[in-house]
């Protein structure tokens, strides 16, 4: 906590330390990090290949059904804010008389 002038010559005057008493220890250094291995173009191709095996494609009907509820959804969301903006709209209309 900073303190003003007037309150620095009154703890002189007082003979009061300020600060603590110990010393704080110094900070430990991290350990270094080994470089990584670098890999080369064609390694990395290797890879992707490789993790783009492993991932679970959905089906077309899965595709499709949750094609279909996004766009329920961005309906019903529209609606939604639609309806809430309206009746905000008006609220206000009502409360400054316009």
């Amino acid at each position: 906590m900073a303190s003003n002038e007037a309150t620095k010559k009154m703890d002189l005057t007082r003979g009061t330390p300020r600060g603590s008493s110990t010393p704080t220890p110094p900070r430990q250094t991290p350990p270094t990090r080994p470089a990584p291995k670098r890999t080369g173009p064609l390694d990395f191709i290797q890879q992707v290949r490789d993790e783009g095996r492993k991932v679970t494609w959905p089906s077309r009907k899965e595709t499709t059904i949750t094609t279909i509820m996004v766009f329920i959804m961005v309906v019903a969301a529209s609606l939604f804010f639609t309806v809430v903006d309206q009746a905000l709209r008006y609220l206000v209309g009502v409360i400054l008389g316009v």
